[in-house]
């Protein structure tokens, strides 16, 4: 028996580790969990945590709460819970809407052997305002999560979809590892119809300061050029190099500023292009066109999200034909592996369980895969036997919100062909997470759901909801680890 086991607090037996002579674990109390440090008396980290002290052993015995200051006292001196850069290992990061899904999402990792580099951390600006989280929230939550499951294998932390350069520096101020930028607000979806005399007065209106480039520089390198990329070949005719210009070219000097911001920061991160919430797919030579411009700008990264053929709809399967989208994502694949390498992310990729074994051929494991609503969805699952009655409220709540919160989203659900709250059973309800528009509906409206309240100012679903995860940990953990495992399996082969 340790020294901190001796002291009769209920530890989490998973959490418990020695750091030197130091010894930290989290302990159930009446007041909740909170982390216990037993140190020698003047032991220097003793300074670093708050909470109240007493003397066991000859020691201090510190018990302190999950506060934020505790939180980065133990990612500064506990090395494996602080955020690296995780390198092109197969990647999944695993979204957490709540702050509660981070002990499944361990077990999960544990379960395929730890072939998986996590991302337990991850949760997208936009996600954070709907459900009024904080980069600090996102992180520390995770934080708690891998402490308590005693995960020693190290962990990167994804600050989603950054869109403006204050996003990169409430990140930066907590201690993420991997930058996420989304600059779909750049990409010029008009490229896809204008006419050849549009496109050449729309490529002579880029931002060529920003680009460092001009359009007759442009043109010298891409026209008329054929590469032969492992037996695929690509060529910039004029109206194929104007269209991929016009549609990316502001979005590319977008990008590179905020690279350059966050490169200014002399941290060590990893860093993500993302182009995938954009209404047409990336072409191959899209592809080409947005790859070879940032390596011209000096940008790095070591992931890229095309906006693939096909739909990747929030929290169902891919919606496509499978063989097509091999034959298409085979080309992104060594067009990363040629221009990189680099890895391919599978954005909004939960529940894609028929994609993931010709994603993870042809990118040969350079692969990330990102998910984030299907842990919220799992939540639901959990709480819809526990408590019917409410499971059905939030339900006929997320029908309401169904209109309006789907105008950001690329679904294609239908409120008609969910079927009707009154309509089903209360053994059947867990049932509408397994039906395609039941399960979008759910899956879309999370941020009005966690934020709604009631006409006296009380939450309306929120605290319930809380709670009811909260006092069965166990039941979401294993339902976490099981759908899990359905999303991990196919990549730990890799």
């Amino acid at each position: 028996m340790s020294d901190l086991e001796s002291t009769n607090l209920k530890l989490l037996p998973r959490s418990l580790i020695a750091v030197g002579d130091v010894e930290c674990a989290l302990a159930q109390t009446r007041a909740g969990e909170r982390v216990a440090i037993l140190a020698p008396k003047g032991a220097r980290l003793l300074a670093d945590f708050e909470g109240e002290t007493s003397e066991h052993a000859g020691k201090t015995l510190l018990l302190g709460p999950k506060s934020p200051r505790n939180a980065a006292a133990l990612r500064s001196n506990i090395s494996w819970l602080a955020p690296r850069p995780l390198g092109l290992r197969t990647s999944a990061g695993m979204g957490d809407r709540m702050g509660l899904a981070t002990p499944g999402h361990v077990r999960a990792v544990r379960a395929v052997g730890g072939k998986i580099a996590p991302i337990f951390a991850q949760q997208s600006i936009r996600e954070m305002a709907r459900t009024g989280r904080s980069p600090q929230q996102v992180m520390d939550d995770a934080n708690w999560g891998i402490f308590a499951e005693g995960w020693r294998d190290g962990v990167g932390a994804d600050a989603d979809h950054l869109k403006v350069p204050a996003d990169i520096d409430a990140c930066v101020a907590v201690g993420y590892s991997f930058y996420t930028i989304d600059p779909g607000e750049y990409v010029d979806h008009r490229a896809e119809t204008m006419a050849f005399g549009d496109l050449r007065a729309a490529v002579d209106r880029l931002p060529w300061d920003k680009l460092e480039d001009s359009a007759k520089s442009m043109t010298a390198r891409y026209l008329n050029k054929t590469l032969d990329i492992e037996g695929r070949v690509i060529r910039f005719g004029e109206v194929t190099l104007l269209r991929a210009a016009v549609k990316y070219g502001k979005a590319v000097a977008h990008v590179a500023a905020m690279y350059r911001h966050l490169a200014a920061k002399n941290i060590p991160f990893e860093f993500e292009v993302s182009v995938d919430e954009t209404e047409t797919p990336t072409t191959h030579a899209e592809h080409v066109y947005i790859a070879s411009e940032l390596k011209r700008l000096g940008v790095k990264w070591v992931s890229l999200a095309p906006r693939y053929v096909g739909r990747f709809e929030k929290g169902v399967d891919y919606i496509g034909d499978l063989q097509v989208f091999e034959d298409d994502f085979a080309v992104h694949a060594a067009i990363a592996r040629a221009l990189g390498p680099y890895k391919l992310s599978l954005h909004s990729g939960s529940d894609k369980f028929s994609v993931y074994p010709a994603a993870v051929r042809q990118t040969r494991g350079v692969v990330h895969l990102k998910t984030a609503g299907t842990s919220y969805l799992e939540a639901l699952h959990t709480i819809a036997p526990l408590d019917p009655a409410f499971f059905r409220s939030i339900y006929v709540f997320a029908r309401k919100r169904w209109e309006t919160d789907r105008a950001s989203y690329h679904v294609s659900a239908e409120l008609a062909r969910a079927p009707l709250p009154e309509k089903v059973a209360d053994a059947d309800l867990p049932a509408l997470l397994d039906q395609f528009d039941a399960r979008e509906i759910l899956h879309v409206t999370f941020g009005s759901v966690l934020t709604a309240h009631n006409a006296d100012g009380s939450w309306r679903f929120c605290d319930r909801l809380t709670t009811l995860l909260r006092d069965n940990p166990e039941a979401y953990a294993a339902n976490l680890e099981r759908h899990f495992l359905r999303h991990l399996k196919p990549f730990a082969g890799a």
